[in-house]
């Protein structure tokens, strides 16, 4: 299994996350705890019952720095230049236009920031979607290229997940 303090250790106080299909805000909530209350979080989902949930526990654990908006991905743009992390989980495969997806991201990622992509491997497993449509490293690899990131780095993130590491 995947650790998210692991995956998120790079994240500080003080800084901006973005969220990219938050679902229901797990990662959403860790973030915002871990940049504080002069940090920011962003964080959109096409599913409102999944933001709604999101705003639920942001309110019962008195965090007051998460700027939730249901929408697609595809038409959300939070900001120019001011993300530190724009983060993925486990969805980039569920975007109907995932090159979009990745371009906005672009936009809005600082000149030093990080994208992360947190994702299935592409292989049969009794839960999670199916392989076919998963998003191979190298498909990931090649879409964030094209989007104007550089690959820093393919990880193995436990035994179904891997994580890659983009910087504009």
């Amino acid at each position: 299994m995947y650790n998210p303090d692991a995956i998120l250790q790079s994240l500080k106080a003080g800084m901006t996350f973005a969220d990219i299909g938050c679902g229901d805000g797990y990662f959403s909530i860790l973030a915002a705890k871990k940049v504080g209350a002069k940090g920011k979080v962003y964080a959109v989902d096409i599913d409102s019952n999944g933001v709604e949930k999101l705003k639920t526990k942001a309110k019962a654990e008195g965090l007051t720095n998460i700027t939730s908006a249901v929408g697609r991905s595809e038409d959300t743009v939070f900001c120019t230049a001011c993300v530190d992390i724009v983060f993925y989980s486990m969805d980039l495969h569920d975007f109907n236009d995932p090159a979009k997806v990745l371009k906005n991201a672009r936009q809005m990622i600082k000149p030093n920031g990080t994208l992360i992509d947190l994702d299935w491997k592409k292989q049969e497993m009794p839960f999670g979607p199916p392989a076919e449509i998963r998003f191979s490293e190298q498909k990931v690899s090649e879409l964030l290229v094209a989007a104007g990131f550089m690959v820093e780095s393919i990880k193995d993130a436990g035994p179904y997940h891997y994580l890659i590491i983009g910087k504009p």
